[in-house]
């Protein structure tokens, strides 16, 4: 089972778009298990306070409600994951070039979203 940490705006992408190639994963990668950072579902929960983000925000809300939750705690979701990559080799959920290419920098592997398919990025 492959871990993969995601940040907020690849789980919104996640819960609110069609995923291509989302029953291929397992083919493609392997089995995937989507893990959110305590420090990204707050981040979730301060961007449900904005009226133009509450439909999309409570969207993901549910779909990641059966996720594993990790204590990653923090008051910024990049700073952690990068802390956490840091001292754990991990893939990283990303669609932010500049986390990514820090993550890269870092030894790990990123999985991002591009033309509404999941591709890993190393």
């Amino acid at each position: 089972m492959v871990e993969v940490l995601c940040d907020t705006n690849f789980l919104i992408h996640l819960a609110t778009k069609r995923i291509k190639n989302i029953d291929n994963l397992d083919m493609e990668i392997g089995s995937i298990s989507f893990i959110v950072p305590e420090v990204v579902k707050n981040e979730l929960i301060r961007l449900q306070e904005i009226p133009e983000k509450n439909q999309e925000v409570t969207i993901t809300l549910n779909f990641i409600k059966n996720f594993k939750i990790i204590s990653i705690n923090g008051t910024y979701a990049d700073e952690e994951l990068i802390d956490y990559v840091k001292n754990n080799r991990s893939i990283i959920g990303t669609m932010d070039k500049g986390l990514k290419n820090k993550i890269k920098k870092l030894g790990s592997s990123i999985l991002s979203i591009h033309n509404d398919k999941i591709v890993l990025e190393s």
